[in-house]
C-alpha cells in the first residue's frame, strides 16, 4: 500500500468539474488519482497535464431520453456541445503531511442551439482560460497518510464576455452558464480516504462540495456534491488497471442570470482507466467515463461517453 501517493492528485485531479451548463449533466468528476503513485506527495514540485474530451449529443428530459419538439418551439432545443479541455495542474508539497496547488484550466468549446421561436440553428465557438483553482490538503492525522482534509477556493479569473457568433442569434451574449468563468469565488471542501484491501488491490473514496460564497452580476453557479470511489490493481510491475465509480450533484443555478428551469442535475458513472508508469518520475494514464444514471433538470444535452488522458511528473 502506497498511501501517500494519493495526496495530491487527490487534491487537485478530481477537481475538474466545470460549473457549466455544458456540464451540469456530463461526466466532469473522473479522477485521474493514482496515475503518479509515489510522485505526487514527495517533497517537492510536480505537474499534471490531462486533456478531457466530454460530447454532450443526447437529449434528455429528466431520467430518460428526448425527442426534441418541432421547430419553432416554445423552448430552447440544444443540438450538441463538445467540450475539450486542458489542464495543468502545478502542486507543492513542503513535507508528507501538506500540499498546496494550483489548477489551471483551459477550454475549447463548441456550442449549437436553436432558441425559441428560431428556426435557424445559432452556435458559438469558445476558446480561453477559465477559473483557476488555488488548493490545499492536510493528511498529517496518523502515521501512514490514509487520510485528509482538502480546501481550497475557485477565482472568478475566466472571462464571462463571450458571444454567439453564427445563426440568427450571432452578436448577443453567450448564456452565463456556457462563458468560460462563472464570475464567483466559490468555496471547495472535502476528505479523502485509503486503503488496501490486500497486497495487490488499493481502494479510495472521496467526498467533495464546491459552493459559491461571493457571486456577480446577478448569476449564482449551483453548488456541486461529488463521491468518487475507486479499486486499482497492483501486481503488475509498470501497468496499472483501474475503475471507478463518480457521483455527482449539481444544483440549479439562481439569480436573475441564471436558468434553474434547465440546469442541474444527478449522474452516475462508471470509469475503467489505465496508467502506465515508464520510470520513477512520470504516469501517462487514460479513463473512459461511462454514465449508468443520468437525471437532468429541463430539457438538457448529457454525454454518452466522455474521455481523459494525461501525464504526470515530479521534480524537486
Amino acid at each position: 500500500m502506497h498511501p501517500r501517493s494519493f495526496a495530491l492528485s487527490l487534491l487537485v485531479l478530481s477537481l475538474a468539474a466545470v460549473n457549466a451548463k455544458a456540464c451540469s449533466s456530463c461526466g466532469c468528476t473522473l479522477n485521474s488519482d493514482w496515475v503518479s503513485q509515489g510522485l505526487d506527495s514527495k517533497p517537492g514540485f510536480a505537474l499534471d497535464l490531462r486533456y478531457d474530451f466530454i460530447d454532450q449529443t443526447a437529449l434528455r428530459e429528466g431520467n430518460g431520453s428526448a425527442t426534441a419538439p418541432a421547430i419553432p418551439a416554445a423552448e430552447e432545443v440544444e443540438q450538441r456541445t463538445t467540450n475539450r479541455y486542458i489542464t495543468a495542474t502545478l502542486g507543492y508539497n513542503p513535507n508528507r503531511a501538506w500540499g498546496f496547488s494550483v489548477v489551471l484550466p483551459y477550454l475549447d468549446r463548441s456550442h449549437s442551439t436553436i432558441v425559441d421561436g428560431d428556426t435557424d440553428i445559432t452556435t458559438s465557438h469558445t476558446r480561453s482560460l477559465g477559473d483557476i483553482k488555488v488548493m490545499a490538503r492536510y493528511q498529517g492525522f496518523s502515521t501512514d497518510g490514509d487520510s485528509g482534509l482538502i480546501v481550497g477556493l475557485k477565482l472568478p479569473t475566466g472571462s464571462r464576455d463571450f458571444r454567439f457568433n453564427g445563426g440568427p442569434q450571432a452578436g448577443t451574449d453567450l448564456d452565463r452558464s456556457l462563458q468560460p468563468g462563472t464570475g464567483s469565488t466559490d468555496l471547495i471542501i472535502g476528505g479523502f480516504r485509503t486503503g488496501s484491501l490486500n497486497r495487490d488491490w488499493d481502494w479510495y473514496a472521496q467526498g467533495l462540495v464546491q459552493a459559491p460564497v461571493k457571486i456577480r452580476d446577478e448569476f449564482r453557479p449551483g453548488a456541486v456534491f461529488s463521491v468518487n470511489g475507486g479499486f486499482r490493481y497492483m501486481a503488475l510491475t509498470r501497468w496499472e488497471p483501474q475503475v471507478q465509480v463518480n457521483a455527482l450533484e449539481r444544483r440549479p443555478d439562481g439569480g436573475a442570470n441564471g436558468d434553474a428551469a434547465t440546469s442541474g442535475g444527478r449522474s452516475f458513472y462508471v470509469s475503467p482507466g489505465l496508467a502506465y508508469t515508464p520510470g520513477k518520475k512520470l504516469s501517462v494514464y487514460g479513463f473512459v467515463q461511462l454514465p449508468v444514471v443520468q437525471h437532468v433538470t429541463g430539457l438538457q444535452l448529457a454525454p454518452r461517453w466522455s474521455a481523459a488522458v494525461g501525464v504526470s511528473t515530479h521534480f524537486n
